[in-house]
């Protein structure tokens, strides 16, 4: 018993993450709940490798994890997003467009749902995944937090971030296969593109730190357009 509930247990912690970064980001510690996005996406890639290892995968199961992939990727960006076009709008009489944020959580939510019911989704994904969408938003403020004020007057800019809102938003729900880490093998025939995704990532993240997140977004669009390309004319 103890050992079916394992996967169940680390997605719970997935949860409590998101749960205390809602809280935190609500009084504006958004540097600790983007950081708590980071810590939340360990215990996301654990329950589901652990639940293979163990061989213990079970609906209860995937609904639980989505259910937190709500909260933590869905409703806990929406809310960073929501405090940033906060701090971008001069004046009280247009706060009322920081509200735009909450699309994410709304796409979030239409975007893991669609997964659950999708049975294309079993090797790749159908559109950008709601933890990659969060790591995204989460790279904001801690962009603006560590990089020069160059940064932060192209973040901290309304239009900026409703478009990127708007953006990020479609493209979790487009129709556009995306390359998944799921590996059947560790060999590099068929696995060319995750090991390449993998390589490009480690390398922006050592020379550019926080600003690699939203070039290593771009890469992995990028790569898995010419990844379904090269499968076509195969």
């Amino acid at each position: 018993m103890i050992r079916r509930n394992i996967p169940n247990a680390l997605t719970c912690g997935n949860l409590l993450c998101g749960c205390i970064g809602v809280v935190e980001a609500f009084h504006n510690n958004l540097i600790l709940s983007c950081l708590l996005i980071g810590v939340a996406l360990i215990f996301d890639f654990l329950d589901g490798f652990v639940a293979r290892l163990l061989k213990v995968t079970s609906p209860i199961g995937r609904d639980l994890d989505s259910l937190a992939d709500v909260v933590t990727f869905g409703v806990l960006p929406s809310i960073i997003m929501y405090q940033l076009l906060m701090q971008s709008i001069p004046d009280l009489f247009g706060i009322w467009k920081a509200y735009a944020a909450f699309i994410i959580a709304i796409f979030s939510a239409i975007r893991l749902a669609k997964f659950n019911n999708d049975p294309r989704q079993s090797d790749s994904f159908i559109g950008v995944p709601t933890p990659a969408n969060a790591m995204l938003i989460a790279s904001l403020p801690l962009i603006v937090h560590t990089e020069s004020t160059f940064w932060k007057d192209i973040i901290v800019n309304t239009t900026n971030l409703l478009v990127l809102s708007a953006v990020m938003s479609y493209a979790l729900i487009m129709e556009l296969p995306l390359i998944a880490l799921k590996f059947k093998n560790f060999g590099w025939k068929g696995n060319e593109s995750r090991f390449l995704l993998i390589g490009i990532t480690v390398l922006l993240l050592i020379t550019l730190k926080f600003l690699a997140v939203p070039a290593i977004l771009i890469v992995y669009v990028l790569l898995s357009i010419t990844d379904n390309i090269r499968k076509k004319h195969a």
